[in-house]
């Protein structure tokens, strides 16, 4: 309790922290003291002409390395630039030196306050001001690729530069793993969510089925009993959010997108959904949730995946946790973890598992004062192109990988048994699929040795059970509005909420909490909001054309 309570107490510091700099970072947005007006449109009459139909890295003959700082706003990122395999050869084949600098929403504002812009800047949160002004301090990509590169074209996907185009018709920032409509058609993009179970816990306990509220309720009861060592129910880090108990339990037992007029569907208050809140709750109070699974952070959570403390698991984010979940497959073989079907809809729904969509992850941009904004979009192109895909992912043919007479790829087998045996010193030599900035899984379809080992069964699993929740996307009140001052009070009440349901410690402590909830909502523009969101999604539909 204790540690929940300090908790509390960090998010709403945390949060007056977050109103804040978003309030400052509108501000230096708007008010363009984040970088020249017009942009460091530099001359390359020396260094190149530029061909449509050759990437300009291939051409520049700039003999002096572009020295470039990139920020990317992740305290967790890795700055590290050409000792791995991946990045030496970056940095060798456009002859470039970047330094990274890391940090968070309030050293993000610095740069816009002061007016110092990194050159190139790598952000999370497409409905932030930062991305939505970009045109204030960013340069567009579609006049940097006619101007110095028009090869960008041809790598960048169409339907991603329309979905980040902004009011003026320009594109300036552009994502990893931005999944189109084509993309999810394709079967390449695999599922990231799945519900697993220790090998040896599921069979020891006959492989059951988990999937009505009181199977659920009733296997953990056993596992508690038979396996006491180990936590029968786990799921990611709460963190400031509601870890994989918010919308990636909603997509697992199938919530409705949207009403059935196609309006705005409250996934929060879903019958369906409370029903299974109410089941962990049970779960709960029988003593097979701990209560550290509320505190744990992502280091706490990644540890106990590493030595396989939980029996069961609700894990979104399978490629992120595939490093933790292999270390532990291999020093453990047939204790693994498996996904199974767990959790089902109490009405019948199939899951519908989300991807990382159409606006994908991490965005990219090149600042108007970017020392060489040339040599910057040169980068774009490379990692966007199927030499740089192929790098990030497999390293160098011949060093790290060889192709196959079906075309596809596979690691050599001293880079696949470092895979396998010795996952940190993989990610410190070679680093490959791990600088990712534009991403894609497309390109990881290539090869069975894109994934660890110890994920593929859970994303075999997940075929046919992805479904794009494009209409949802960037739907949330521009900022600064009233209405998204009022959604990230709802927001961090829903956070705080569902732990108090999950915890509560009787019927009428949870029902307590679900009510005064409800009670929120309509002291907090709920209603308005309502109609901010349905309003976007129209939008959405016309932009993807989706009847």
């Amino acid at each position: 309790m204790l540690k929940l309570n300090k908790a509390s107490g960090k998010k709403g510091i945390k949060l007056l922290a977050t109103l804040l700099t978003a309030v400052l970072m509108i501000t230096g947005c708007s008010g363009g003291s984040g970088g020249s007006s017009e942009g460091n449109w530099v001359s390359i009459e020396d260094r190149y002409t530029v061909d449509p139909e050759k990437p300009a890295w291939q051409l520049d003959k700039k003999e002096e390395a572009t020295d470039l700082t990139w920020y990317v706003n992740a305290d967790w990122w890795n700055t590290d630039f050409g000792k791995d395999i991946v990045t030496k050869k970056i940095k060798e084949d456009l002859n470039i030196n970047i330094k990274f600098i890391t940090g968070d929403d309030t050293k993000l504002n610095t740069f816009f306050a002061g007016g110092d812009m990194p050159d190139l800047l790598t952000v999370f949160d497409s409905n932030s001001p930062v991305v939505q002004k970009a045109a204030t301090w960013a340069m567009p990509l579609n006049d940097l690729a006619e101007k110095y590169d028009p090869y960008f074209n041809k790598v960048a996907a169409a339907d991603t530069l329309n979905w980040f185009q902004l009011a003026d018709g320009k594109t300036y920032g552009y994502p990893n793993y931005s999944n189109t409509q084509e993309d999810y058609d394709s079967g390449n993009i695999p599922a990231k969510t799945a519900f697993i179970i220790r090998k040896d816990v599921y069979e020891a306990l006959g492989s059951p089925v988990i999937g009505t509220p009181e199977e659920f309720q009733s296997v953990m009861k056993r596992i508690k009993q038979e396996f006491p060592a180990l936590i029968p129910f786990g799921f990611n880090s709460i963190g400031e959010g509601t870890g994989s108990l918010g919308d990636t339990l909603q997509d697992f037992i199938g919530v409705p997108l949207e009403t059935e007029s196609g309006e705005f569907y409250d996934r929060n208050l879903d019958e369906d959904y409370l029903t299974w809140l109410k089941t962990l709750n049970t779960v709960y109070r029988d003593g097979n949730i701990s209560d550290d699974s509320f505190a744990d952070d992502g280091t706490a959570f990644e540890e106990k995946v590493k030595s396989g403390k939980y029996a069961t698991m609700l894990l979104d984010g399978t490629p992120q946790q595939g490093g933790n979940l292999q270390i532990y497959m291999s020093a453990n073989p047939g204790k693994e973890y498996v996904a199974i079907d767990g959790p089902q809809s109490t009405k019948g729904n199939a899951p519908t598992l989300n991807q990382s969509g159409i606006t994908g992850w991490m965005i990219n941009f090149i600042s108007k004062d970017c020392k060489d904004p040339a040599k910057a979009i040169q980068i774009f192109t490379y990692l966007l192109s199927e030499e740089g895909q192929t790098l990030m992912n497999y390293g160098i043919e011949g060093e790290t990988f060889q192709t196959k007479a079906d075309g596809s790829v596979e690691l050599l087998p001293a880079v696949k048994d470092m895979q396998l045996n010795n996952a940190d010193q993989f990610k410190k030599d070679y680093r490959m699929g791990e600088f990712m900035f534009f991403g894609h899984d497309r390109h990881k379809a290539l090869s069975a040795d894109a994934f660890p080992e110890a994920i593929k069964q859970m994303q075999e699993w997940g075929k046919g059970k992805l479904k794009p929740h494009f209409i949802l996307e960037n739907i949330s009140p521009d900022q600064g509005t009233p209405e998204a001052r009022a959604l990230s009070a709802i927001n961090t009440k829903w956070n705080t909420t569902l732990v108090s349901m999950v915890r509560s410690k009787d019927d009428a402590s949870y029902d307590n909490a679900l009510a005064s909830y409800k009670s929120f909502l309509g002291e907090n523009r709920w209603e308005e909001i309502v109609k901010v969101r349905s309003e976007k999604m129209k939008l959405n539909k016309e932009k993807l054309g989706i009847q």
